[in-house]
């Protein structure tokens, strides 16, 4: 029995060890995942890709990649399944399963820290243990290479400690262990024995004691040879045990506000026109609600002693950035579970919990209304912003979508505001700077208003009682917050329309002059609701919030209370005869100027346009290979289809407006992509600098040398088309006359015109007109293709990009 029992031993460690390896990858991945889940999956999906493969040993090699692809698939299914369920996500397993292979490492990289186990989470993890556990077992048992068969398991450690980077600590236990089971992995006998009568059992004692001394050298020449490697190689590693890895994160976009969203600001006017808009259906509960003699937990606080009113702020999004002309959301959103990474409350304030079951009616965009602060969501995907505390659906807002929120709203102690200082520094220069351009009138006003009032909080309390006091609120007001619209709205002729604006103009103007006497501010969008029932248009407003140490973030209301009649500013301020007010309503804020630039991380590239959406592929040997030139032909037909769609269609206006989706996502496989808040023309410009910076450095130029422009690229561009300096047609043959710097791309300058045609006159388009469309299209795409390398000219046509962009 004993015999057996180490028999057995023997042929079982080498299995062991590789379901070991492969496992500690998810042990460490589960690091900066919420709960044990992931890593619990993952060691499954190691201990049952290797037990198959055993359990497979005597099949052909052929044959088991698809039997281990079935019970991997059936694996992963139940753990999908699994992580709904604890996720608490809606859908059936089919519409899950599908979600979670198409965005399976874009919000695995994008997710916030804490990582909750969701299905799109954890699919790309499993699969890949799965796959690294198959790859492994079957090199290291079947061919009898060991050493090798550890390499599919390293490299999925390798990836492990790179996805988690600078999010946890060292994985220093982990790493060890890795180490010492590989090691005995490699150390066990075989688990053959020679049967009798094997010559090798026959032996002479002289020829065994050969054996052994030769065994016995070669280990030592190994260990010498380790020894060596470490002696070399050990200072350069120890250099880099106190640097901070690189966080893969940094490289992909994190989930994106539309423009309409990234400026809600603007929407005030428009929603103030149409107040009985239902945009949502809100019922709150408080379970820790204070007693009948307290104050009532549903109330704001007041900054002023003044009664407060019995409602809810329910917040849209936060805007910290202003440049003089725009207020915007600047967030950094990250996708989230159920669970929202708590922060502690200021240090002077409680914390009440309010339950919000909110119904989606008319409200449109991305932004998520909750009430500040979110702790849970539930009935919705949602991606977080720690800093502001918002939320937003990835997906968009749809009619009938429900949610619940559960909120640790903050209520600072006002008895201490009148003593509180706050902050300054780098921390918070982002909510204390101020653009250029401020009229002087304004800056005065903040002077006079600050010199009065020395403490910060009275210096808050000053600018909300001059606004409450001096202005009215209109409803028709026109929308703007730039600095000429908040000049007009402070010191404009009543009789011309000045001196009145919406909850934007007040809560703008009270934010401006805030900064310009030294406090902290941002302007929050949101609605004022009871609590219970529909929420209209005419709930939107927006208030200002002044940062205070100890307190945080306390919101004021300049807003004037009703049936107070406004005193003239006069009275208070008056403009010198140096610098009149103004006389004309300046034209209204539309949209944000320009969608704000990426933060790019230090020392590393920019960050791309997108991720690829990945489609998961199992199997092993010669199977994994089949699937994998599989993937690459459904890839190739996939973007050929839409080409031939685009450019196919039976509407010459659709067909035009294809031609140029053809064109945009050249630039963008090319890294060039366009921003949307660029005309038609402006794209064209781009275009024709995008194929002309190409082409130099094919020719081994630099882009952006004068010489290298002037010189032009001669070279035939495939389909006909050449750089021809002003030319707007094909030049015969392909070859030009050169490209200067002015030099245009032919036919693209027509595209956009044909565009702005579409847009500006609708059904005027031709059919030829149309067919134009697709050949200057067709054309520049190849000539751009052609001027970048050869393995990215074979990727291109694969790329998966076109295929996720609308």
């Amino acid at each position: 029995m004993v015999t057996l029992a180490v028999r057995v031993l023997r042929v079982a460690v080498v299995p062991l060890a590789l379901i070991a390896l492969t496992a500690l990858a998810g042990v460490v991945l589960g690091r900066v995942y919420a709960g044990d889940l992931l890593a619990w999956l993952v060691i499954g999906a190691a201990a049952g890709s290797v037990l198959v493969s055993v359990a497979a040993r005597r099949l052909p090699s052929w044959l088991v990649a698809p039997v281990s692809v079935a019970a991997m698939a059936g694996w992963t299914l139940w753990s999908l399944r699994l992580a709904a369920t604890r996720a608490d996500l809606p859908g059936g397993l089919l519409e899950v399963t599908a979600d979670a292979a198409r965005n399976g490492i874009p919000r695995l990289l994008t997710a916030m820290i804490p990582v909750e186990p969701t299905p799109d989470t954890v699919l790309v993890p499993v699969v890949a243990a799965w796959l690294a556990g198959l790859a492994g077992a079957e090199v290291a048992l079947r061919t009898g290479r060991v050493l090798l068969g550890y390499l599919p398991a390293a490299g999925l450690y390798t990836a492990a400690l790179y996805a988690v980077g600078p999010n946890a600590e060292p994985a220093v236990g982990a790493t060890l262990a890795f180490v010492a089971v590989a090691a005995v992995g490699l150390a066990a006998p075989s688990g053959r024995a020679p049967a009798s009568g094997d010559p090798a059992a026959e032996l002479a004692p002289r020829v065994r004691a050969a054996v052994r001394l030769r065994l016995a050298t070669s280990a030592a020449l190994g260990v010498a040879l380790v020894v060596g490697l470490v002696a070399l190689l050990g200072p350069v590693v120890a250099d880099q045990v106190d640097g901070r890895p690189v966080d893969p994160r940094r490289y992909v976009e994190p989930p994106q506000v539309q423009t309409l969203d990234e400026n809600p600001l603007i929407r005030i006017s428009g929603w103030a026109l149409h107040p009985e808009q239902r945009l949502l259906d809100v019922s709150t509960e408080r379970p820790d609600a204070q007693a009948p003699g307290d104050a009532a937990p549903g109330t704001e606080p007041s900054t002023e002693g003044r009664p407060a009113t019995d409602s809810v702020r329910i917040r849209l999004a936060v805007l910290s950035d202003y440049d003089g002309v725009t207020w915007r959301v600047g967030a950094t959103y990250r996708n989230a579970g159920r669970i929202l990474p708590a922060t502690a409350p200021a240090r002077d304030s409680t914390v009440e919990t309010v339950q919000q079951k909110v119904t989606v009616a008319e409200l449109t965009g991305r932004l998520l209304p909750a009430v500040a602060t979110p702790r849970e969501v539930s009935g919705a995907r949602v991606a977080y912003d720690p800093a502001t505390g918002t939320l937003i659906r990835p997906e968009g807002l749809t009619p009938g979508l429900r949610y619940m929120v559960t909120s640790a709203r903050e209520r600072p102690d006002n008895n201490l505001l009148a003593t509180a200082n706050v902050p300054a520094g780098d921390e918070v220069a982002r909510v204390l700077r101020v653009a250029d351009g401020v009229p002087d009138p304004m800056r005065r006003l903040a002077a006079q208003l600050a010199e009065e009032n020395g403490a910060p909080f009275a210096r808050a309390s000053a600018i909300e009682q001059f606004l409450a006091e001096h202005y009215r609120v209109a409803a028709d007001a026109p929308s703007g917050h730039a600095y000429p619209n908040l000049g007009f709205f402070l010191f404009g002729p009543r009789s011309g329309g000045g001196q009145e604006g919406t909850s934007e103009q007040f809560a703008a103007a009270f934010a401006v002059l805030g900064r310009l006497s030294g406090l902290p501010t941002r302007v929050v969008v949101g609605f004022r609701a009871s609590g219970q029932g529909p929420v209209l248009a005419g709930d939107a407003y927006a208030w200002p919030e002044v940062l205070f140490d100890g307190l945080g973030w306390v919101s004021f209301d300049p807003l004037p209370r009703p049936n107070d009649e406004p005193r003239p500013v006069e009275e208070d301020f008056r403009p010198t005869p140096e610098d009149p007010p103004p006389s004309e309503a300046p034209a209204p804020t539309v949209e944000p100027t320009a969608s704000p630039e990426p933060v790019a991380a230090p020392d590393g590239p920019p960050a791309p346009d997108g991720v690829s959406t990945p489609l998961l592929v199992a199997g092993g040997s010669g199977g994994l290979l089949l699937l994998v030139g599989a993937l690459l032909l459904t890839l190739l037909a996939m973007r050929r289809s839409l080409t031939r769609a685009r450019l196919g269609r039976d509407d010459p206006a659709q067909r035009i407006v294809g031609a140029w989706q053809e064109v945009t996502d050249a630039l963008r496989l090319a890294g060039r992509p366009v921003g949307d808040d660029l005309a038609a023309t402006e794209v064209a410009d781009q275009a024709r600098q995008a194929l002309l910076d190409a082409r130099i450095r094919r020719s081994g130029g630099r882009p952006g040398d004068p010489d290298a422009a002037a010189s032009g690229d001669h070279r035939e561009v495939p389909g006909g088309v050449a750089l021809v300096p002003g030319g707007t047609g094909q030049t015969p043959g392909g070859a030009g006359a050169g490209a200067g710097a002015g030099g245009s791309v032919p036919g693209v300058d027509d595209l956009a015109a044909l565009l702005n045609q579409v847009a500006f006159a609708p059904g005027s388009s031709t059919a030829a007109q149309a067919d134009h469309a697709g050949t200057v299209a067709t054309t520049y795409v190849e000539g751009l293709r052609a001027a970048r390398p050869w393995w990215r000219r074979l990727l291109w046509s694969i790329h998966p990009g076109p295929l996720r962009r609308r």
